[in-house]
C-alpha cells in the first residue's frame, strides 16, 4: 500500500512550495511516469503559474489519496489559484478540481514564450513540457532558417523557431483545430522582425503527412525538419508502420543537406528503432545525437522515455 510518509521522503515534498516561489515557468514537480518512484509510478504533478496541474493513469489508493490531497490543500491552497486533477484511467478521462475553478483562455509560461492550453480537455492540453529542450535546441539554430514541422500540433516549435527569427515556418498536422491553437499562439507571442522589417513567412497546412509530398517539396527545400509524431494514433500514424514512409522523405525535404529531429514517445519502442529506421530508409543521415531531457523528468530506463535524435545529411553532389 502506498504511505504518504514514504511520497513524502522520496518526491522532497518539502521542497515544492520553494520551488514554485517568484516561479513563472512551467514546472514538473513529481515525475511518478518516469519509474523512479516505487509505488508511485501512476501520477505526475506540474506546475503552471498559479495552477497546480495533477494527472493520474490508474485509481489511486484512497487512504494515501486522502492525505496527498489534503497536504496539498494545506501547502499551496494560499500559494496557487486552483489545483486540478485529470483522471486518464477511465474510459472517458475525467478533469476536477480540489479547489479553485478550471481557469479559461489559460498559458503556461516558459521563459519569455506562453503558450495557450486547455486544462479542461479529455486528454492532451495543447502543450507538452518535456519538449522545451528541444524548443531550446531549435531556437539556437532557427534564425534564417527554413523549417518543416511535421505533426505540428499547437505549434510550439514554430512559435520558439518564429521568435528566434526563422525565415520559414511551415507547420502540418491533420487536425484544423490544433493548426488554430497554433494560430494563437503566434499571436500571443508576436514575432522577430529581421532587418529588412520582415517576419517570418507562416504556413499552417490541415493535409494527412504522409499524402501531402507534393506540397511540402514545392514550399521547400527546408534547413530542419522536424518530426514528432504520436506514437499509434488511429487513423493518423503508427510509429512501427509509418515511421520508414516518412524517412525514406527526407531527402526529398533536404536536398541542400540540414538536420533532421526525429522523435518518438512510446515506451515499447527503444532508441535502436528509430536509429535502424533511419539507418535503413535514409542511409546518407548521420546520426549526431540524442538531445537531453529535462531534469525534472527523472527516467530510470531512457528507452521508455521521450527519444529525440538529432541527424544532418550532405547535401547532394
Amino acid at each position: 500500500m502506498n504511505d504518504f510518509n514514504q511520497f513524502v521522503a522520496v518526491s522532497d515534498f518539502a521542497t515544492w512550495p520553494e520551488k514554485i516561489q517568484h516561479n513563472n515557468d512551467a514546472l514538473r514537480l513529481f515525475h511518478g511516469r518516469g519509474q523512479c518512484f516505487a509505488g508511485f509510478e501512476y501520477f505526475s504533478v506540474d506546475y503552471f503559474a498559479p495552477v497546480l496541474w495533477i494527472v493520474v493513469y490508474r485509481q489511486p489508493e484512497h487512504p494515501f489519496w486522502l492525505e496527498f490531497c489534503a497536504a496539498l490543500a494545506r501547502y499551496f491552497r494560499d500559494k496557487c489559484s486552483a489545483a486540478i486533477v485529470q483522471s486518464r484511467y477511465r474510459e472517458s478521462p475525467a478533469t476536477y478540481c480540489l479547489w479553485g475553478d478550471i481557469p479559461k483562455n489559460f498559458s503556461v509560461k516558459e521563459g519569455a514564450v506562453e503558450f495557450l492550453v486547455d486544462l479542461n480537455a479529455k486528454q492532451n492540453i495543447g502543450y507538452f513540457m518535456d519538449m522545451q529542450p528541444t524548443r531550446l535546441w531549435l531556437a539556437e539554430r532557427a534564425e534564417n532558417a527554413r523549417i518543416l514541422n511535421l505533426f505540428s500540433y499547437t505549434c510550439a516549435f514554430s512559435v520558439a523557431a518564429e521568435l528566434a527569427g526563422a525565415r520559414r515556418l511551415v507547420n502540418v498536422d491533420m487536425s484544423k483545430g490544433a493548426l488554430q491553437v497554433g494560430r494563437e499562439n503566434h499571436r500571443r507571442n508576436g514575432g522577430r522582425l529581421n532587418d529588412r522589417g520582415e517576419g517570418a513567412d507562416l504556413k499552417f497546412l490541415s493535409h494527412d503527412i504522409l499524402k501531402s509530398w507534393g506540397r511540402l517539396r514545392k514550399l521547400g527545400p527546408y534547413d530542419i525538419v522536424i518530426c514528432d509524431p504520436p506514437s499509434s494514433q488511429k487513423g493518423s500514424f503508427d510509429a512501427v508502420k509509418d515511421y520508414p514512409k516518412l524517412a525514406r522523405r527526407f531527402r526529398e525535404l533536404l536536398p541542400e543537406g540540414g538536420d533532421v529531429l526525429v522523435c518518438l514517445n512510446a515506451p515499447y519502442l527503444g532508441e535502436a528503432f528509430l536509429q535502424e529506421v533511419l539507418e535503413s530508409h535514409c542511409p546518407d543521415a548521420e546520426f549526431i545525437e540524442r538531445l537531453a531531457g529535462r531534469d525534472d523528468f527523472p527516467e530510470q530506463n531512457p528507452d521508455r522515455a521521450l527519444k529525440v535524435l538529432h541527424y544532418r545529411l550532405k547535401p547532394l553532389a
